[in-house]
């Protein structure tokens, strides 16, 4: 039975080209998500706040799966990042978990899974931008910082956030 819904399906882009696919996805008329958060890059001669992408060479477009083959047409897109043989879906709740840390305005460092990932204890935020999210904790006593593990995608999205907001679950 084929699948008549969108989905968020995730693609790789050649190395530093997401900002360009994303142009050329918007202009063909596709939804994209492209999140994205402000680093302090520093220079030789200085410093700059720029904006850099979430996940590197990944981008996200909600479309059906038929139409798979032609994002791969746009220039740019490399792959369709695929989960157990399947093409990979961003799910919705993932989704609003990712808008969520990115309008927190908070640090967000990501990683991608490897096979000796072992999760500690598991938590909620308990105030804030991010409360009711539930994750991983990693880092040391004065140091939280909670994982939200992304399984259709193979990537963790990890934020500093202070232990007095998490409550172990």
């Amino acid at each position: 039975m084929r699948n008549i819904s969108k989905h968020w399906y995730v693609f790789y882009t050649k190395s530093r080209h997401e900002k360009k696919v994303y142009d050329l996805l918007m202009k063909a008329g596709y939804d994209v998500f492209l999140p994205m958060q402000k680093v302090m890059r520093q220079w030789s001669d200085r410093k700059k706040k720029v904006e850099v992408p979430l996940f590197n060479s990944y981008i996200f477009v909600k479309t059906f799966e038929h139409d798979l083959i032609s994002v791969l047409k746009i220039p740019g897109v490399a792959w369709t990042i695929l989960y157990n043989s399947r093409p990979a879906i961003l799910r919705e709740e993932e989704y609003e978990v990712v808008q969520r840390f990115i309008t927190s305005g908070l640090f967000i460092e990501t990683t991608a899974l490897t096979e000796d990932f072992t999760p500690g204890d598991k938590a909620q935020v308990l105030d804030g931008p991010l409360a009711g999210t539930t994750g991983i904790l990693s880092g040391s006593a004065n140091q939280q910082k909670l994982s939200v593990v992304l399984e259709g995608i193979n990537q963790v999205v990890r934020v500093e956030i202070k232990g007095a907001l998490l409550k172990k679950i």
